[in-house]
């Protein structure tokens, strides 16, 4: 559970005459990740694809094209025999492509017409309320047209220039269009230059502005139910065709990952060499497949693994099905090695404990809860899916921890009394018992425990939980160190941190005189023997990392302090809600809605906030403090030569 699968380095061998079959029997069992060849001094060659590569391409890259054009999505549907789906492609996908051009052509034409349209529309708009064909805005020989933009009114101002004009201007979209003789157009153009006038072209049409733009829009309205009536058709053809497209690409996909496996492998003129990675408890199998698939013809041999094959070697995770889910926040980071520990399920431990010791509210639980559950059966992703289950199991403990807070929305359930009066709870009649008295700061110690009343308390207990955390991380430090490097490289890299804590903790204990003053001695003795270690462990940079053991250990007391924030934003708004709004009691009115309003959209606020400042504090503890520890990273994922097949199944 706490190490990635156990692999094996095998290598298939075989006449070429049966290359394919050997190719089609390990892609169904997607079982074997086929490790890249790359050509050297052995003579052997990177293979040649198979004679139907160029034919499949053609097809997949044809399928993959209509399915951008449909908008046709990746969704579940049932699965359809592979079989058939082959036996109709060519024919189904002539049609689908022949029928898809016409469409497609037919909407071109139709929107290339549109925008023809819309332009003139463009032109023609700024005449609509002038009441003159465009007939008569050409073919004069003396005279001069303005047609154009124009601040205001220029009528007097032309008139002073020449008595022989002709204007008609529209105040409402302040067009113009002025007619005067040729040999005045060069002072009524300065003229109309002092009036910020910018001229616009004039259509090349005949008729009435008003009346061309009525036309040209009945005529624009018309092509838009055409391009509506294609698009509903092509809708139709992706209702009618998407379970074969999904299904026929597939299918390629699969027959074209297939057809390119030769380019990945070592040939010679007549054999074929395979190498690669196959889970050490799928061997067996792995051999049974390819001889069943061959009648014997081929052979797999198992490798043995090599020094340097520990940095190649694939990683696949080897944890149960509850802790899988926290498998992304691994990858996250960096997937181990094969020599190394894999934290998985220790995670799955401490975040969700993490996060329910920061937010610990029943209420927000509940709500988180819901909403999860929720997601987790409307989205069916594979992304999504795992997400939601960390949430999940992270109310749970939230749920968990709240009833030991007794938190409700920020409420406390169980009235508290101190010295400074009574806090009243949500459950009348409920009221929290003393426990022990807590060794800093004269606390006591509850039921349900009342975090804002025990701060020390508390920041005592998290920076114990981050010290214990941390020393779990030393222990399986201690294990990888082992694996990599020897026992005597763990002690003194990993176990000399130990010792350290050893001698701290005697040396701490006989200066408070709770043991013998010797021990005080004692223990800066084991301390400087701790550090001699840590010195030949990991030389300089042992000592200097030193101060971060106590660093490590304070910083989980963000489990505290996030909490607290939480606490006293949900308090917040109840006070503001219930208190300085509307109080319990009072006649309902425009106050108590108002008062809803706040209380709802204020723990809105905060229900995001408690799933995002929990959840990323407690992966820094794990990421940081945690890991730093013992974790390196660095493997490869494992990811076997196959096909999840989601749309056909032979």
């Amino acid at each position: 559970m706490l190490e990635p699968k156990q692999m094996s380095r095998a290598v298939i061998v075989g006449h070429k005459s049966i290359f394919e079959e050997t190719v089609d029997a390990l892609h169904k069992a997607n079982l074997f990740q086929i490790e890249d060849f790359n050509e050297d001094e052995s003579g052997l060659l990177i293979g040649r694809p198979f004679e139907n590569v160029d034919d499949v391409s053609k097809k997949l890259i044809k399928i993959r094209s209509i399915a951008s054009l449909l908008g046709v999505k990746d969704v579940g549907s049932k699965k359809q025999d592979t079989k058939s789906v082959i036996s109709s492609l060519d024919a189904t996908l002539d049609k689908l492509d022949a029928e898809l051009d016409v469409k497609a052509e037919q909407k071109s034409k139709l929107e290339a017409e549109l925008k023809e349209i819309d332009s003139l529309k463009k032109e023609l708009i700024p005449f609509a309320n002038i009441s003159l064909d465009f007939d008569l805005y050409r073919g004069y020989e003396h005279l001069s047209v303005f047609s154009g933009y124009v601040k205001e009114d220029v009528e007097s101002a032309v008139s002073r220039i020449t008595s022989s004009y002709e204007i008609f201007y529209d105040a409402k979209e302040s067009t113009m269009v002025l007619f005067v003789t040729k040999d005045k157009a060069a002072e009524v153009a300065d003229l109309l230059a002092g009036f910020a006038f910018r001229e616009f072209r004039i259509p090349n049409i005949s008729g009435m502005p008003s009346e061309s733009l009525s036309s040209i829009t009945s005529k624009e309205s018309g092509l838009l139910k055409q391009v509506k009536a294609i698009d509903e058709e092509i809708e139709s053809l992706k209702d009618k065709y998407s379970d074969f497209i999904l299904a026929s690409n597939e299918v390629l996909s699969i027959e074209a990952q297939k057809s390119e496996t030769p380019l990945r492998v070592a040939t010679s003129d007549s054999t074929f060499i395979i190498d690669g990675w196959v889970p050490e408890d799928e061997f067996v199998e792995l051999e049974r497949i390819v001889k069943a698939a061959t009648n014997g013809r081929a052979f797999v041999s198992k490798q043995e693994m090599m020094k340097e094959d520990v940095n190649i070697v694939p990683i696949e995770y080897n944890n149960s099905k509850m802790a899988a889910p926290f498998q992304e926040i691994m990858d996250l980071y960096a997937r181990p090695k094969y020599k190394e520990l894999d934290p998985t399920t220790l995670i799955f431990i401490s975040f969700p404990l993490f996060y329910g010791m920061i937010l610990g509210d029943i209420g927000y639980a509940l709500i988180l809860l819901a909403m999860a559950v929720g997601i987790k059966k409307m989205i069916s992703s594979d992304a999504i899916k795992p997400l939601m289950n960390i949430l999940i199991y992270c109310q749970i403990s939230t749920l968990i921890f709240g009833v030991i807070y007794g938190e409700f929305l920020g409420f406390p359930l169980a009235s508290l009394h101190t010295e400074h009066g009574v806090t009243e709870g949500l459950i009348k009649g409920f009221a929290t018992v003393n426990l022990l008295a807590s060794p800093v700061a004269d606390e006591m110690i509850t039921f349900p425990v009342h975090r804002t009343h025990l701060v020390m308390t508390m920041i005592i207990a998290t920076a114990l939980v981050g010290f214990i955390h941390i020393n779990i991380g030393y222990l399986l430090g201690f294990i990888n160190e082992n694996r990599k490097h020897g026992i005597s490289a763990a002690i003194f890299e990993k176990g000399s941190w130990f010792v350290i804590e050893i001698g701290l903790f005697l040396a701490i204990l006989g200066y408070a005189a709770m043991l013998p003053s010797v021990t005080t001695i004692l223990g800066v003795v084991v301390f400087l023997i701790g550090f001699v270690m840590l010195l030949k462990g990991e030389g300089i940079k042992g000592p200097i990392e030193l101060p971060s053991l106590l660093s490590n250990s304070l910083s989980y007391t963000r489990i505290i302090a996030v909490g607290l924030s939480s606490i006293y934003i949900a308090s917040t708004v109840n006070l503001i809600a219930f208190e300085m709004i509307w109080q319990p009691g009072t006649p309902i009115g425009g106050a108590t809605i108002f008062a809803i309003i706040v209380f709802l959209f204020g723990h809105a606020l905060n229900t995001v906030l408690s799933i995002i400042a929990p959840g990323l504090h407690s992966l820094r503890l794990q990421y940081v403090e945690f890991f730093g520890k013992f974790y390196e990273g660095g493997g490869r994922k494992y990811d076997p030569f196959g096909y999840i097949r989601k749309y056909t199944e032979e």
